[in-house]
């Protein structure tokens, strides 16, 4: 009885908060990319939108591949003192911060030269952030082995990407736009690059606490290195994988998406820049309210069950948006915390159904493929943030938005703002739907299919010791 007790608690709270400063430390400049990136590159260095789609192909394409590779290569690297992923956020956390700076620097070098310089630190960070980003998505399943805790740590990670989101959502909009003797209100270079620089700093000094308060306690065998054949034949097989890699492609879709487009709602729509830092806290106050809760209710019905149920209510959120086309921006940020509400619920647990989706492919694969499941979970991820990358430029390119011109913004014509508001809200409706389809009647892993699971995994674990 004793024994299983001690079974039933393996972690503390400083893991947990440990855990938390990871995803902070991620948080605090991936989140910059979004909302911010795209503005910079439209009316500061007045890059044209079909350079800037094109770039954002090409470039969050290597960024895609070069998680699966990078997560492969570390599965296979010897674990060190500090055990398998720990070591990786000390080890890129400073280049990584330094590479968003990079792609923050207006260069002038004119608008080819500068189209060159954001092609190449766009890559570089690529390559950066994935050597902090897979490894510490794959501690979860190396921390702890125990459910429970394992959904624990999913709360505490969202807790800390919120903490993490909030001073650039919420705190930036209120400082990096200048007013000029027109009235009208432009992106100022010099203060978001002091912004960026500051965030990077933040960003090193919570993935280092990461590394410190964390303890990798779940070991691979002996000797054992995975077979990278293996796993790709085992997560082609593996159903709860690609559905889940189908809704994160939604989700981070959305996500990104409507960071991006709905900045320059506010911008050009409601003309009231400024009131982004409101829909920020619109999206993210709902995360805080569920996080009261949010165990009780995935103990009593399920991740999958609790998840469905809550997407419904973001769907109905945007197809509210889009059908009433409201002038008002405060009814807008109503429906925003509602969508906030429902999709909540999946960015709370999605760390813990990745790690059940782990568990399922080790059953297949008969291997310690943490890292590289991550990796290609990641690649599926990065698709989503890609189609958000290049499809926010294109649609702003296809509803006829002017680019800055010799460093000065235009102020773009009411037909366009009305345009851009139907693309802001229509198309997240539509792929908010999707995602509800897959999580409720494709992907398989429910509260029973999962207890069959972990009796599975129990018996091979009993087996392995007898043999």
């Amino acid at each position: 009885m004793e024994e299983e007790k001690k079974s039933k608690s393996l972690i503390g709270f400083k893991d947990k908060l440990g855990y938390a400063f990871g995803d902070m430390g991620l948080q605090f400049t991936f989140v910059l990319l979004g909302p911010y990136l795209t503005m910079f590159f439209t009316d500061v260095l007045g890059l044209p939108l079909a350079s800037i789609t094109t770039m954002m192909l090409v470039t969050r394409l290597f960024s895609a591949f070069s998680d699966p590779i990078g997560a492969s290569l570390m599965d296979r690297v010897k674990p060190g003192k500090t055990g398998r992923f720990r070591r990786w956020l000390v080890i890129f956390c400073v280049p990584a911060a330094a590479a968003v700076v990079m792609m923050f620097t207006n260069p002038g070098l004119g608008a080819k030269g500068n189209l060159v310089w954001v092609y190449a630190a766009s890559i570089v960070y690529a390559v950066f952030f994935t050597g902090v980003n897979i490894p510490f998505g794959s501690l979860a399943s190396v921390i702890t082995p125990l459910e429970n805790e394992r959904s624990s740590l999913s709360v505490f990670r969202s807790l800390g990407s919120s903490v993490g989101s909030m001073p650039g959502l919420m705190l930036l909009p209120l400082f990096i736009f200048t007013e000029n003797a027109a009235g009208v209100k432009f992106l100022d270079e010099r203060k978001l690059l002091t912004a960026v620089a500051i965030f990077a700093l933040c960003s090193v000094g919570a993935l280092s606490a990461s590394f410190a308060m964390t303890k990798e306690r779940v070991t691979p065998p002996a000797g054992s290195k995975p077979n990278v054949g293996k796993t790709l034949l085992a997560l082609l097989k593996n159903r709860p994988f690609l559905v889940l890699c189908l809704a994160s492609v939604m989700h981070m879709s959305v996500v990104n998406y409507t960071q991006t487009m709905t900045g320059y709602v506010f911008k050009d729509y409601f003309q009231e820049p400024g009131m982004f830092t409101f829909y920020s806290i619109f999206n993210y106050a709902p995360m805080a309210i569920l996080m009261l809760f949010i165990g009780k209710l995935v103990n009593r019905f399920g991740k999958k069950e609790v998840c469905s149920a809550a997407l419904v209510l973001s769907v109905l959120s945007y197809a509210a948006l889009f059908l009433l086309k409201t002038a008002n921006p405060w009814l807008y940020l109503a429906l925003v915390f509602l969508n906030g509400l429902g999709l909540s619920c999946f960015t709370l647990q999605l760390w813990a159904i990745v790690t059940d989706v782990i568990d399922y492919q080790g059953l297949l694969s008969g291997q310690s493929d943490e890292g590289t499941t991550f990796g290609f979970f990641f690649f599926a991820r990065k698709l989503g943030f890609m189609a958000a990358d290049a499809g926010a430029p294109q649609a702003l390119k296809v509803i006829g938005y002017r680019e800055a011109m010799d460093g000065v913004a235009f102020v773009q014509t009411r037909e366009v703002a009305k345009k851009m508001y139907n693309a802001t809200t229509g198309l997240p409706a539509a792929a908010l739907l999707a995602m509800f389809l897959l999580m409720a009647f494709a992907y398989p892993l429910g509260r029973k299919q999962l207890k069959e699971m972990h009796g599975r995994m129990e018996e091979r674990k009993v087996e392995e010791a007898g043999a």
